[in-house]
């Protein structure tokens, strides 16, 4: 297998297309064209629905920061933060972590580079409360509180872009106090997430009962599980979509190994793979912005660059389905 970095340096029209047959990707893709707008980094905006803001589609997923990490992954770290929103390769925006990634590392390190280096405004704070666990049960709503206004301390900042429940831990709780401080003006977008697909029965409740902006559920090319119940109640109930996991937990890397990015991934303007598959999930229209996460700046970059250029149309998708569903599985 070659590494990741090896294939930013190859050119991806020197191979030729994996060959498949017989194989039909899942019934009820329902990809369309759009209302696509850009930064002046070129970068796709979707707006999200209950408010109208529009973000860039692709943004950066903070889990891997964390406080027991080295100098060096601490300086490597902040180098994507910063490549995220500065200058032409950058203008991404969105950065997504929670109070207990990297046992509050995340947050506090995020909050103290982009403050240091500058460019706090221009993030969209994306962070998540839960005291409950991985979906345990009732919790106190001091205890929440408190932990809300530890991530302000950790970030640095006065208000905080969206806060959702990790994890669909006691949504009438938590929400309950998120819709609190969505109300007193603290916090402008509320939601709630999960990334395993048993929760997703209950997370169509939430999305039916409470008032929400987002959502953030996994979704990856050869992970469409959300497709058949998930997206089109958030398109139903204007509901934006966060995805995590856009790599499939690092499966595709595997699945991939050495092939070749086929020629025709050149008519949406993806050149490598990492640009294939992040077109693939935004250009789902319930999906608002996907935030893969990465300790390498030349990484961030491309993955960046996935959010710009043309998006691949419906056609194309069936193909891409198709072409992953013939790889050996990881």
């Amino acid at each position: 297998m070659v590494s990741r970095r090896e294939w930013l340096r190859m050119t991806t029209g020197a191979g030729v297309a994996l060959t498949v047959g017989g194989l039909r990707p899942r019934e009820g893709l329902a990809f369309s064209g759009g209302d696509r707008r850009t930064n002046a980094q070129g970068m796709i905006l979707k707006a999200i629905p209950s408010s109208g803001e529009r973000i860039p589609v692709i943004g950066l997923g903070g889990r891997w920061i964390s406080s027991r990490a080295s100098a060096e992954e601490l300086a490597g770290h902040r180098a994507v933060l910063r490549a995220l929103s500065d200058g032409a390769e950058g203008a991404g925006r969105v950065f997504d972590t929670a109070a207990g990634y990297g046992g509050g590392g995340s947050e506090e390190y995020a909050g103290q580079w982009a403050e240091e280096d500058g460019f706090a405004d221009d993030i969209f704070w994306a962070t998540k409360v839960n005291v409950a666990g991985r979906g345990g049960g009732s919790v106190d709503s001091a205890d929440v509180k408190a932990q809300i206004e530890r991530s302000f301390e950790r970030l640095r900042i006065p208000v905080i872009d969206l806060n959702q429940v990790h994890n669909m831990g006691d949504p009438p709780t938590q929400l309950g106090v998120l819709q609190e401080y969505k109300a007193s003006g603290r916090i402008r977008h509320i939601g709630i997430t999960t990334t395993s697909a048993g929760q997703y029965p209950a997370l169509a409740r939430v999305m039916r009962d409470y008032p929400i902006d987002f959502i953030g559920v996994d979704y990856a090319i050869d992970n469409r599980v959300a497709e058949e119940t998930i997206f089109p109640l958030a398109l139903d109930r204007g509901i934006a979509v966060m995805v995590y996991l856009p790599f499939g937990r690092s499966r595709m890397w595997a699945r991939i190994g050495d092939r070749t990015l086929p020629e025709w991934a050149a008519e949406f303007d993806a050149r490598t793979w990492a640009q294939f598959m992040l077109k693939f999930v935004v250009a789902q229209p319930a999906v608002t912005v996907a935030v893969p996460g990465t300790g390498d700046a030349e990484h961030m970059v491309d993955n960046l660059a996935g959010g710009r250029g043309r998006l691949p149309t419906e056609d194309h998708l069936h193909r891409m389905v198709e072409l992953v569903e013939a790889l050996p599985e990881a």
